[in-house]
């Protein structure tokens, strides 16, 4: 998209698609027979209000709802009545048929935290009904497992900042652009800037290419375990400064919306962090926003931030693939895993449209007690 073009030129660009383009199903973006019978999921399609600016945000006390799940006599119990339950690898990922996400009453919610923060990531199939609800529904839902995070550029639904958008169909892109890059492959932690990042993730999409456009996941579990007990020891002394500026920029910019809603921040977080429930112990370093090494020289930083990265790339026998079919709902701990979009079909020029919900948690912990986090 050209860094001229305005609001009012991505909003008519997303017009012209929807008029040429009406999609009876998710499967694929294919013409229906009336061209003109409007876009399903017209009402959650990216808006960039001019006028939204929001404070900072301040920090709160998170109850993690796994930590209420593990005094359940049976922790899986929302399982039970499930027809299959798959592990994607030994190390990430599992995967549910026959559960009704939309169904699940607080305890199941609960129970559903405790498997995410275990298996880092959880793939849940033929979710009509959740994903029918709406955006309301979707509110309620993120905010059973956290306060919901506003992201300061992307695009939202009107009148539900607390919804990030991910689109991109023939005439605009959010959220993709990676054209000064040999690869679109960009490994994060969503906004581990904040000083409350992310825990549970919801995630689904409400359009899809009829191939391609899938989501990677790594463990930062299984990452950590590779190295050496020596270097972990080293690393858990790290610490790491996580920054929103250059995302603001590129907005500023005009290549995300050209909306900047609340100033950027930079916060310092532990390379290793500890989960609350868990205890478990996970790499916290990613190549969209960690900066630097606090406390170090810039050469010494940088060697180190490029072998972890280099590790967490090449290290697929961690990883996971979620390929997207209609209605399916996917929920992560960004706690513990990293996750990148696969753009590789950009020459189809369909829709993918998708919404996250996006709970906070708690600022991370670092593994090592001893860790001072101040600046």
């Amino acid at each position: 998209m050209s860094t001229a073009q305005t609001i009012t030129q991505i909003a008519e660009s997303l017009n012209d698609s929807l008029s040429l383009r009406s999609p009876p199903n998710q499967a694929n973006n294919a013409p229906s027979s009336d061209p003109q019978s409007g876009y399903r999921y017209a009402h959650l399609l990216p808006a960039f209000p001019k006028d939204e600016h929001y404070p900072p945000l301040t920090p709160f006390d998170h109850i993690d709802p796994a930590a209420r799940a593990l005094s359940h006599p049976n922790q899986t119990a929302f399982l039970d009545k499930a027809q299959s339950v798959i592990e994607i690898t030994p190390n990430l990922g599992t995967e549910v048929h026959g559960v009704n996400l939309a169904q699940l009453d607080s305890d199941g919610r609960d129970q559903l935290a405790l498997l995410i923060a275990r298996r880092g990531l959880v793939v849940f199939r033929d979710q009509q009904e959740f994903i029918d609800r709406g955006p309301d529904f979707y509110l309620e839902w993120g905010r059973h497992f956290g306060r919901l995070h506003i992201h300061p550029t992307s695009g939202h639904p009107e009148g539900y900042p607390e919804l990030h958008l991910v689109y991109k169909d023939a005439n605009a892109t959010f959220n993709f652009e990676r054209d000064d890059s040999i690869t679109t492959t960009l490994w994060h932690s969503d906004v581990s800037y904040e000083l409350q990042p992310p825990g549970v993730t919801t995630f689904f999409l409400l359009s899809q290419p009829t191939t391609g456009g899938d989501t990677l996941f790594t463990s930062q579990i299984s990452t950590l375990k590779r190295l050496s007990p020596q270097f972990v020891a080293f690393l858990k002394t790290l610490k790491a400064v996580h920054s929103g500026v250059e995302q603001a920029e590129f907005s500023r910019a005009g290549k995300r919306g050209g909306v900047v809603r609340r100033d950027p921040v930079e916060h310092i977080h532990p390379l290793v962090r500890k989960h609350p429930v868990t205890g478990q112990e996970a790499l916290y370093v990613n190549r969209q926003f960690t900066r630097r090494i606090v406390g170090l020289k810039r050469e010494e930083s940088d060697t180190i931030l490029r072998l972890l990265y280099d590790h967490i790339d090449r290290s697929s026998d961690l990883q996971a693939r979620v390929k997207w079919t209609p209605n399916t709902v996917v929920l992560w701990d960004n706690r513990n895993t990293a996750h990148s979009a696969i753009v590789d079909y950009g020459d189809s020029k369909e829709r993918r449209h998708g919404a996250r919900i996006t709970p906070q948690a708690e600022r991370p912990i670092p593994a090592w007690e001893g860790l001072d986090l101040s600046a």
